[in-house]
């Protein structure tokens, strides 16, 4: 009953089904920065850059299928892709300064650079609804 009820409220919720989108985000963003760090050896600072892109890319692409169905570009991809980025840098923006300054300042364990993302993700979330749903996703005038 309880997953019926959760099931309604991401139904009918944008905030949360942008969060889920970004939950799934998150763990695209984690891979995509392991493979900097581990597979193709970026600095730490570094690696968070192209695990973005990884992510926003990732994150576009569900928002406009499931979270703003009904505001999604029909024709330009491209230029919704920019917009949606654009708009979500400064939410990446709070995102990457949380992140350094975890990894610079924090004691361990947060100073874990995947711990650090976790809690930059957070700070970055509501940047990025509020700019996807006023810039990108908005309905015509």
């Amino acid at each position: 009953m309880r997953t019926i009820v959760w099931a309604r409220k991401l139904a009918q919720s944008r905030f949360l089904r942008f969060g889920v989108v970004g939950a799934g985000g998150f763990v695209v963003n984690e891979a995509a920065l392991w493979v900097m760090i581990a597979g193709v050896h970026l600095d730490r600072y570094l690696a968070q850059i192209p695990a973005f892109f990884v992510a926003v890319t990732f994150t576009w692409w569900g928002n406009r299928m499931l979270t703003f169905r009904e505001h999604a570009a029909q024709a330009n991809l491209l230029a919704e892709w920019g917009k949606f980025a654009a708009a979500n840098g400064l939410g990446g923006i709070a995102n990457y300064a949380t992140y350094v300054t975890l990894l610079r300042f924090a004691p361990f364990p947060v100073n874990i650079p995947y711990i650090a993302l976790l809690a930059g993700t957070f700070v970055g979330l509501i940047f990025n609804f509020t700019l996807s749903k006023r810039f990108v996703f908005r309905a015509a005038p």
